[in-house]
Parts: structure tokens; sequence; C-alpha cells
């Protein structure tokens, strides 16, 4: 079996940027992942069953529906094989509050070797997010981002607790990508 890595992060803060930049790295020197993101093994379910037309209605969705999509994904994504980066987020903040991204019934499903947080400054990811014009995304000023950001770094020590990983937070700042892709591709060696 190989390694299970969990990379999280807010949205807009560049996680999959960050991610693509080290498996090119990893793949010159033979090692390979395979990546599965978790939103898109929900949402998957979610189409097949007639709940969603598109992916930003995900969070939108009734707190009983996400456990079950939550469940089913895990139950999915714990059948493959080899080193494989597991791209989720750690909370969704819904209408009604913080939603644990992984929660008890998604863990015991994965059983990650390591969690990494991709984080940056808040300013940065708003300033992100309003120039991303593939998303439709949920208005939210900087301190609903810090907030959500330092809501995940706690609950990812639960997720530690629980699992036995660790936790790696790579800083993913404007102008320094090349050092969070190095930084990540030094986790996934």
């Amino acid at each position: 079996m190989g390694r299970r890595v969990i990379i999280t992060g807010v949205p807009g803060v560049g996680k999959t940027t960050v991610v693509t930049g080290a498996l090119k790295i990893l793949e010159e020197e033979g090692v390979s992942y395979r990546t599965l993101n978790f939103g898109t093994y929900m949402f998957d379910v979610a189409q097949k069953e007639g709940i969603v037309r598109d992916r930003d209605e995900m969070r939108k969705l009734d707190k009983e529906i996400q456990k079950r999509l939550q469940k089913r994904a895990a139950q999915a994504m714990a059948q493959e094989e080899g080193n494989v980066i597991i791209d989720t987020h750690a909370s969704i903040k819904t209408p009604t509050g913080y939603l644990a991204g992984l929660p008890e019934w998604v863990l015991r499903e994965l059983m990650p070797d390591t969690i990494v947080l991709v984080e940056t400054n808040e300013d940065q990811i708003l300033l992100r997010r309003l120039t991303d014009e593939t998303r439709s995304r949920d208005l939210e000023g900087s301190y609903g981002i810090a907030e959500h950001q330092q809501f995940n770094r706690s609950i990812a020590a639960a997720y530690s607790m629980y699992t036995g990983c660790s936790i790696k937070y790579i800083t993913n700042a404007d102008f320094l990508l090349d050092k969070a892709v190095e930084n990540m591709a030094a986790v996934l060696r």
C-alpha cells in the first residue's frame, strides 16, 4: 500500500496549483502519485442522484445529505491503491456553520499518513477569489477567511488525534509559488 496524503486549504488559497507543481518535480524524480479530488467524488454521486447541477451548489446542501455523500466518496477513495493525494477541504463553511470536511466516518476509511494545510494571508486569498471568474463563490471578507483558516488548523489537530497522522503547514504566498511547490514536493518524497 502506498502513502495517503490529504491536501487541504480554504477556497482560493491555490492548493491545486501547489500540488500540480510538486507533482511535476516528483515525476522527474520517478515518484508518482495519483490525485483524487474529494469534492469530485462527492459531486459525481450527487449528480447521479440528481441533487445538484454544479459544484458550487454542493456547499449549500442539507447537512445530512452532505454527510451521506462524504461517506460514499470516502468508501470509493479507500479502494484506490498506490501513492494517493486526496485534494479536499478540512472544513466547509455552510449557512449553519462549519462542517467537518473529514469527519470520523471519512477518516476511518482514508487513514491518511499526512495532512497538509495550504495557507496564506487572507487578503491574498480574497484578491484571488475576486479575480477568479471560473468559480461562483460566496462573498466573504478577510476576517471570515482568517477565521476559516484558523478553524482548519484546529480541526486538523483533531484529525491528527484520531488517525495519528502528521500535519504540515505550507504557505502559498504571492510571488513565492516556487517555494510552496518545493515544500510540497518535500512532504511527498
